[in-house]
């Protein structure tokens, strides 16, 4: 008797496996998916931008004139957070690249935001502005001080996509 409840007990262990099996085909069928579709989704971040540019307390920057390429993927403005605005890219060779701005200290802001990079003590002009360059293991940075803000460009990037961001922030103070 044991014997023969043993087997049964396999046995629908398989028809089981065999229905989940046939359900499973099914889904994937009649669920579509595009496997050519792009996975990163663009964000619109105007209305975020409007909200930071009207609560911040220092000119809020966001890009402008890049070409096509790059898709803005994050976007936050946390006022309780040191007026804390980020904005987040994927640039044309899918690197990483922020824009990180803040009222908060910069010597604990920076290396937070930056992943851990350190000043190497030099500077890099970038539209005729000087930036301190950081560098580190994850994520490399330009980093500005000035009214009040301190503005972090950093990412996976190269320097090169950093200064290209960099360059292309203006400030429209509402």
């Amino acid at each position: 008797m044991a014997g023969m409840r043993g087997r049964q007990t396999v046995r629908g262990m398989f028809q089981s496996l065999g229905v989940i099996m046939v359900a499973a085909g099914v889904m994937y069928l009649f669920i579509p998916h595009d496997e050519d579709a792009d996975p990163v989704k663009a964000k619109d971040y105007r209305v975020e931008l409007l909200t930071a540019q009207r609560a911040a307390p220092y000119p809020v920057l966001a890009p402008q004139g890049l070409d096509e390429g790059w898709k803005a993927t994050v976007v936050s403005y946390k006022r309780e957070n040191a007026d804390a605005w980020q904005l987040g890219f994927l640039s044309p060779d899918t690197q990483y690249v922020a824009i990180h701005q803040s009222t908060a200290k910069p010597g604990a802001f920076v290396p937070k935001v930056s992943q851990g990079a350190k000043d190497t003590g030099k500077t890099e002009t970038v539209a005729g502005q000087a930036w301190q360059r950081w560098e580190g293991p994850k994520y490399d940075a330009l980093v500005r001080t000035e009214g009040g803000a301190t503005t972090v460009v950093t990412g996976t990037a190269s320097f090169e996509r950093l200064a290209e961001m960099a360059a292309s922030l203006r400030s429209q103070k509402v």
